[in-house]
């Protein structure tokens, strides 16, 4: 069905079936699954401050603002929820030398560079809406997407090893409390299957609170001193941004990765609905990158459209974007209550590192599917040779300096993969990215389904 005249939809109400885009459920059942889609992007976009030091409160607050802001830009058309993105959590500890405890002293820093990689990433969207994707398709063809996704699951194992390390007792909670993610995505029922790492969390958190609390037995036990004393009702915790250029020459290759996994999420959600969404891409990476200068513009982190948002709609079949709506006024809500801030501060930290490994293992191995679903020939010794030099510089974190500028490793394995295989191809590269892009739409769906489970 064609899209309603006018700069939004209007929305015709469906009681069953498949829910398109343009389409609603009835007004309570719209508010129940704006909320369901909350929780599923609640567990990852929490995580992600906590691991840059960051405010959760601030980072939801921001992530509804962000919904938002993308709904409007897309005109109501592309469904979709902005959640926290790990893509910057490797150079944002790199930049800041963050070690993982308490409030991260130098995110003002972080914040100027998530707004350099939104800048980047802004006018990559504008030349998009002017001259189309298919440069962005031959520039990243699924073997160099693949690696990169694959660089950002692997470049941050270490921060999810050490916070399982310090001995038996966390090391024992974290395996535990990825265990229980893990067993939560296979054999939970219906759509508790798509919230492993908020009920693997909570798994976690109770059975270390039931060892060190109640019966003393390792580890230091939870205070929740700060969490009784915090109020219901109070203002996020706003952070002013701080600009440096060698900063922003970090951050600035991110903005690379987020159009990759932005192209391939906006595909899957296409390939989901039976509607092409190729002409509102280029809106798409503008709307992402507004909210992420919005957000970094007042604390939070830089955000995008999440996989396991993609996810429950893949398996409930409503598509329609007015949830979104209603699942952003609710996480900006959420933004509002410092007691929920304070709840979110006292999960302890081999917690956090069970549910980083499953997470990060996720990120890795989605790269792996990427390749999978779109038939990479590693027969190919450019594919080959693409993919083992782009994993070697991220897992190793190969940082190159220029004078007082340097690229970390994510970005180093960013720019050496899109290089390398531009290189190794020659006049090869168009004709291949060609032909991979009638399995991109159907398979990227796959890819999303993945890593939301």
């Amino acid at each position: 069905m064609p899209d309603r005249e006018g700069f939004l939809p209007r929305w015709t109400v469906k009681e069953e079936g498949v829910i398109a885009p343009d389409e609603r459920l009835p007004w309570g059942q719209t508010f129940a699954l704006g909320i369901q889609h909350v929780f599923a992007m609640f567990g990852a976009t929490v995580l992600v401050p906590i691991l840059m030091g960051f405010d959760p409160n601030t980072a939801i607050f921001f992530s509804g603002i962000g919904t938002l802001l993308f709904f409007v830009v897309v005109g109501g058309r592309v469904p979709s929820y902005l959640g926290s993105s790990f893509s910057f959590v490797a150079v944002a500890l790199a930049v800041t030398g963050y070690k993982g405890v308490g409030p991260n002293p130098n995110v003002p820093l972080a914040l100027g560079g998530i707004i350099a990689a939104g800048v980047v990433y802004l006018l990559i969207g504008v030349i998009v809406m002017v001259v189309g994707t298919a440069w962005v398709e031959r520039l990243m063809p699924p073997v160099v997407t693949g690696a990169v996704v694959a660089v950002i699951g692997l470049n941050l194992a270490p921060v999810a090893v050490r916070d399982v390390g310090g001995g038996p007792f966390p090391a024992a909670i974290g395996l535990v409390t990825a265990l229980a993610a893990a067993a939560v995505a296979v054999y939970a029922p219906g759509m508790l299957r798509r919230l492993p790492i908020l009920l693997g969390g909570v798994a976690g958190y109770g059975l270390y609170a039931l060892l060190s609390n109640g019966l003393g037995m390792g580890g230091k036990p939870i205070d929740f001193s700060k969490l009784v004393a915090a109020p219901w009702i109070g203002l996020p915790n706003f952070t002013t941004p701080v600009f440096r250029a060698d900063v922003a020459a970090m951050f600035a290759p991110v903005a690379i990765i987020l159009v990759a996994e932005n192209l391939g999420h906006v595909k899957a959600v296409g390939a989901m609905t039976g509607r092409s969404l190729d002409r509102w891409l280029g809106r798409a990476f503008v709307g992402d990158a507004l909210a992420c200068m919005v957000a970094a513009s007042g604390g939070g982190t830089g955000v995008t459209t999440y996989a396991e948002n993609i996810g429950v709609m893949a398996v409930t079949r409503i598509y329609s974007t007015l949830i979104f709506v209603f699942a952003s006024v609710v996480a900006i809500l959420m933004g509002f209550s410092p007691k929920f801030g304070a709840l979110i501060g006292t999960i302890p930290q081999p917690v956090l590192g069970g549910l980083s490994i499953v997470l990060f293992g996720l990120i890795a191995a989605t790269g792996g599917r990427i390749w999978v679903q779109n038939r990479v020939d590693f027969s190919d010794s450019r594919n080959l040779v693409t993919a083992a030099v782009t994993l070697t510089m991220g897992a190793g974190d190969l940082v190159l300096k220029f004078g007082n500028f340097s690229v970390g490793g994510i970005g180093t394995a960013t720019f050496g993969a899109i290089i390398l295989y531009q290189l190794l191809s020659g006049g090869r590269a168009k004709s291949d990215a060609a032909a991979a892009d009638g399995a991109v739409s159907v398979d990227e769906a796959e890819n999303a389904r993945a890593l939301a489970h």
